[in-house]
């Protein structure tokens, strides 16, 4: 493999850091799962508009390829490579009593974790035995859900026409075709070894090896952050007597993208702020004082509707998963008082 060319015009953190000299001094290794450095950097090279371009294989790739890793990790995330991460995933600790109780801007939370199962190879570097595995691991787990949070898997081979457009109109089913993913062997024998899970009122919902092997989500419409947070993490809990999931002191929770390391946690509120909306950079101060993203409503690159916005939590890495719940919370909760203000 030589030296990829990559252009100019280029803004990813790969073609920052993969120089010529970090490019030879890994070009030749592999983790035990054989996973190499083409195939790391195979999606950031075939998509040069991404934002990150690198993927992990296995655990191991952090280490084996560390010395590009690390300095994409400390960009990102601002965490050094002699930081310890801490979870913490005590509801009690979470000060969010519902913002908008009269439903007036919050039109729906939804708060979700990325999950790997232990000791065992990621998506990008893993075999079809393995990944048939890790979903009938996986189903294990889910059958230890109860109350509420019971509820039924459906394999997406053989899955039916009318289940397939019910899920994806409700915005649950995930497709494939991503291109990044793709590129960096996410999608390999689909749409075997791969399902969903969901409760009967549908505000729980499990994605079995889409681009991590769990993506574990607790939603309902409005404004009520902490039930929603509650919910999550006593499905997490339960799932986690059957199944272990990779975790390590240094980098968290072990997740295929480097963005999602740490708490794997992504909690969000699609929010309505036309007013504030027609002042940007107001809008944008009170995000960044928060660390959060804005997003339009159908997830990254999409434009808002009606002035309604997707708001969620940026720092994911060397803070707890209250900590990233709490940001998204007091930011919401300042966005809605300067939207009234208005």
């Amino acid at each position: 493999m030589n030296y990829p060319k990559l252009p100019k015009e280029c803004t990813s953190l790969l073609c920052k850091y993969l120089t010529p000299q970090v490019f030879d001094a890994l070009k030749d290794k592999k983790t035990s799962n054989g996973f190499t450095l083409e195939q790391t950097i195979n999606s950031g090279v075939k998509n040069i508009d991404s934002g990150i371009g690198v993927y992990a294989g296995d655990e191991e790739s952090y280490m084996t390829f560390s010395a590009l890793f690390d300095p994409i990790i400390k960009e990102y995330h601002g965490f050094d490579t002699s930081d310890t991460h801490q979870s913490n995933l005590n509801p009690d600790d979470l000060n969010a009593p519902n913002p908008d109780p009269k439903g007036e801007y919050i039109v729906s939370t939804r708060i979700r974790v990325g999950r790997n199962v232990d000791a065992m190879p990621l998506g990008p570097a893993i075999s079809k035995e393995q990944r048939d595995e890790v979903e009938a691991r996986v189903v294990e787990g889910l059958s230890t859900l109860k109350g509420e949070l019971a509820g039924s898997y459906t394999p997406l081979l053989g899955m039916s026409k009318e289940v397939q457009e019910s899920l994806i109109k409700d915005h649950f089913l995930f497709k494939e075709g991503d291109r990044f993913l793709d590129a960096v062997g996410l999608n390999r024998n689909w749409p075997e070894g791969r399902g969903i899970y969901h409760n009967s009122d549908k505000t729980f919902l499990v994605w079995v090896n889409e681009e991590d092997q769990l993506r574990i989500i607790s939603m309902q419409q409005g404004g009520d952050i902490k039930e929603v947070f509650t919910r999550l993490v006593t499905a997490i809990k339960s799932i986690e007597s059957e199944v272990t999931f990779a975790y390590n002191d240094h980098l968290g929770y072990i997740t295929s993208c480097p963005t999602n390391l740490g708490t794997a946690m992504r909690a969000s509120v699609h929010i309505a702020l036309p007013k504030l909306a027609k002042d940007m950079d107001a809008f944008k101060t009170i995000t960044d004082k928060y660390h959060l993203q804005i997003r339009g409503i159908h997830g990254e690159h999409s434009q808002s509707e009606g002035g309604v916005y997707d708001i969620s939590n940026r720092r994911r890495l060397g803070i707890t998963e209250v900590e990233a719940v709490q940001d998204m919370y007091d930011g919401v909760v300042a966005l809605i008082e300067a939207e009234k203000a208005l």
